[in-house]
């Protein structure tokens, strides 16, 4: 399979999951799929009172730079690793 294939099948797999996974791993999951599907954040930072946005943000704005395949791989792996596979 492809990159790109492994990718659109690990979307579903994450879903599957037995366990949710703690957050700084949903927002690695987050940043990952973001910068695999959209590339770099783009926008400004979202305001001090919006928690979950600025955590967002800052998580996809963390890989920024990395190449939109590289980080559907590292999406890939990750959930891999999530299933024990």
């Amino acid at each position: 399979m492809s990159v790109s294939e492994d990718f659109q099948q690990a979307q579903i797999d994450v879903k599957k999951l037995g366990a949710r996974p703690g957050n700084d791993v949903l927002l690695k999951l987050y940043a990952l799929y973001k910068q695999g599907t959209h590339g770099d954040a783009s926008g400004s930072r979202p305001g001090m009172f919006d928690l979950t946005g600025r955590a967002k943000f800052d998580a996809w704005k963390s890989v920024a730079g990395t190449d939109q395949q590289e980080a559907q791989r590292q999406y890939v792996e990750l959930v891999r690793r999530l299933q024990g596979l």
